[in-house]
């Protein structure tokens, strides 16, 4: 599907055609990357009150772009991000770089400050956020790093810490450890104490074994429940196993966590399965369930602590530079990111 121009929606208020211009990948209509992103001269984002504005050095690719700019499934347009066209025109949201403003009431940040986290439009120049979802740089992290670590290590750590409860001695499996979310997840569970098994295709065995995993499973050749082992805790990262596969796998009173669901369907995308594990949870001896990640400050400053430690380290797989955005979308996309994909402006 190729790029409409006469559907192209106004600037957002916040976005000033006046003054400075920035460069952005920006996009009018839904659809797969190649057929909709483009990078165009646009303003630069005008900051409220309580909001930073951000000269981004490096962006986090992360599935939930995907799913923004393709437009699925149906109800993420429904969530209000435009049912017809998308009603934000720049996508990206992890993001390193420079304070370059701050906003009337902002105190905690000033101009010059490098820092991390979750903003808004991050495939761009210049983004916005909110000092509630950033965190000073670490100076141990370059800012490619940093970049890698806003939505996909707080969903790891939120994961680990307060969904599945992971203590010391515990055996943890995490499907899908090679990704964005799943090397952090892996890590982090080590980090806390847990035997760690990693599930990952045969090409991506060597990496999850570098991450600290006690056990490596190549998912092309065992499944969850293939080799007889059963786990406390398993963090199920972007799967579509059904339910009563993994329910197996687990101990009688284990803990499933289902972190993303990514069966392709357009309506429910995976959602359906879920919806399914709240609902039977209460009624078995397990814990079955999903969340949303909460993007805040606190929880950067954790992982910070994680990764001046040395026992967290964001795995790099690639990085594009803003014009190959659309490249790196696809990259993720096709299922061949080995840790996480970023952007470097």
């Amino acid at each position: 599907m190729g790029t409409d121009h006469r559907t192209r929606p106004a600037d957002p208020p916040h976005v000033t055609a006046e003054g400075t211009t920035m460069k952005a990948v920006v996009q009018d209509v839904y659809g797969e990357a190649e057929n909709v992103m483009r990078v165009e001269q646009i303003g630069r984002p005008v900051i409220g009150d309580d909001e930073v504005l951000i000269r981004v050095h490096a962006a986090g690719v992360d599935r939930g772009v995907w799913h923004l700019m393709a437009g699925l499934p149906y109800p993420v347009r429904l969530a209000g991000y435009g049912v017809r066209a998308p009603r934000t025109r720049v996508r990206g949201r992890e993001v390193a770089g420079r304070v370059e403003a701050v906003g009337k009431t902002v105190t905690t940040l000033r101009p010059g400050d490098e820092a991390f986290g979750v903003g808004e439009g991050t495939f761009a120049e210049y983004a916005t956020a909110t000092p509630g979802r950033l965190a000073p740089k670490p100076a141990n992290l370059t800012f490619t790093q940093a970049a890698a670590v806003g939505v996909s290590a707080l969903t790891a750590l939120q994961a680990v810490r307060d969904r599945g409860r992971v203590r010391p001695g515990q055996k943890v499996l995490v499907i899908g450890a090679s990704g964005g979310v799943g090397t952090f997840a892996a890590q982090i569970a080590k980090a806390f104490g847990a035997e760690v098994t990693g599930m990952c295709t045969t090409t991506k065995v060597d990496l999850v074994r570098s991450l600290g995993a006690d056990h490596v499973v190549d998912r092309t050749r065992h499944d969850v429940e293939d080799a007889g082992r059963r786990y406390d805790v398993i963090l199920d990262i972007g799967g579509n196993r059904s339910l009563t596969r993994l329910r197996r796998a687990l101990t009688p009173r284990g803990t499933l966590v289902i972190v993303g669901a990514e069966t392709g369907g357009r309506w429910l995308g995976g959602t359906d399965r879920q919806i399914r594990a709240s609902m039977l949870s209460p009624f078995v001896g397990q814990k079955l369930g999903t969340f949303i990640c909460s993007e805040n400050a606190k929880d950067l400053i954790v992982l910070t602590e994680l990764i001046a430690s040395g026992k967290v380290t964001p795995v790099i797989g690639r990085t594009y530079p803003l014009s190959e955005t659309p490249a790196a979308i696809q990259h993720m996309r096709d299922g061949h990111a080995r840790g996480k994909i970023v952007i470097n402006i």
